[in-house]
């Protein structure tokens, strides 16, 4: 495979879709250091922020995705696509990409439409266990579908799926060894156990409101908590770091560390979320959010539950938490069963899968 080779990624809106283009981008980078990266995104999303900082060149398209509810934003939907397919054709013919890659979001669609047209080779790495809109149009189109999941021929042409996982930070892939440093950095008592509680980057609203509710119980029960709010929620709930085993985080910058020092973890259940908890392996319990596109996040953690791997509560059944909590709190055996079920599903090499791909289509 020659070395200047030209490499267009294309994903966004949410870190669910630029990490794992990102973390491709380093795996090629690292085997490829003469190769030119570029990337494309939509215009005023994160990726225009988030991209650069990892060190690429991103272009932004004006386009975003169909409002599901009756809104003044769908009229200018057609406009927007015709600019972006416009603008997309412009990218592709200026820096000739060798291969395409996409991972979702709104300027995926237009870009891998040009691409597959221009006949470049394409690949799509789709994330979740129920594709969204735009990978399910392209399906037909490009030449490769990389998933994380099982049962996708529903969606995708079965000769052009290959199951790869989903990119995971690799600081993850040992973290038992890190259980120590984990409990000293965050001065916890080694013989308590530690709930960890994820929300995301921004918090989940339901979450915190659950762990309001629950935490002088929990606190009751010894349990120590490391409770990441996300930044919107964090001024709203930090006065609880005065109780006796309480870190309240808007961010937790060494989620390796953080994971360590779980027992238990409360988390939403995004796709990124869902294949680091797999290797990280410990009891969890999934709240998937429903405000998301084809109810994805409760599909999710059910093709994880489905295998008894993990435990599932649904927002509008928040109160049997304590129930269930309680339940695997008290249960060794129910513990082991999920940690070693829920480990059976990882797939720790994926990013580097999913390069092995993305190299064979060049040399072919």
């Amino acid at each position: 495979m020659k070395q200047s080779i030209n490499i267009l990624l294309s994903g966004g809106g949410t870190g669910g879709h630029i990490y794992p283009a990102v973390s491709i981008a380093n795996e090629l980078k690292s085997r490829y250091p003469q190769a030119n990266f570029l990337f494309v995104g939509a215009r005023d999303r994160m990726e225009m922020e988030k991209v650069p900082q990892s060190g690429y060149e991103i272009r932004g398209l004006w386009i975003s995705g169909i409002q599901r509810s009756l809104s003044f934003k769908n009229i200018t939907f057609p406009f927007k696509l015709i600019s972006s397919i416009r603008e997309a054709r412009k990218i592709i013919k200026t820096f000739k990409p060798d291969v395409v890659i996409g991972t979702g979001g709104f300027a995926s669609g237009p870009t891998l439409h040009v691409a597959s047209k221009s006949r470049i080779p394409t690949l799509i790495q789709e994330q979740n266990s129920y594709p969204g809109i735009t990978n399910r149009l392209l399906a037909k189109k490009v030449d490769k579908i990389c998933v994380a999941y099982d049962n996708l021929e529903r969606f995708f042409p079965s000769n052009k799926i290959v199951k790869t996982g989903n990119p995971v930070r690799q600081d993850l892939l040992d973290i038992e060894s890190k259980t120590e440093e984990a409990k000293t950095f965050f001065k916890l008592d080694k013989l308590k156990k530690t709930l960890l509680i994820l929300g995301g980057s921004l918090g989940a609203r339901a979450i915190n409101k659950l762990v309001e509710g629950q935490i002088n119980w929990l606190v009751e029960k010894g349990v120590q908590v490391i409770w990441q709010t996300g930044k919107l929620y964090f001024d709203d709930y930090k006065r609880y770091e005065k109780l006796q085993g309480v870190q309240v985080y808007a961010f937790l910058n060494r989620m390796d560390l953080a994971y360590a020092s779980a027992n238990f973890i409360v988390s939403r259940a995004g796709a990124g979320s869902v294949s680091e908890l797999c290797i990280v392996g410990k009891p969890t319990i999934f709240i998937p959010s429903p405000n998301v596109a084809e109810n994805h996040q409760v599909k999710n953690a059910k093709a994880v539950v489905d295998k008894n791997g993990a435990v599932m509560i649904q927002e509008k059944e928040l109160d049997s938490f304590q129930n269930q909590f309680e339940n695997l709190l008290n249960s060794i055996s129910q513990q082991q069963e999920l940690s070693q079920n829920i480990k059976k599903l990882a797939l720790p090499n994926a990013t580097k899968t999913i390069v092995d791909e993305i190299e064979k289509m060049i040399q072919n």
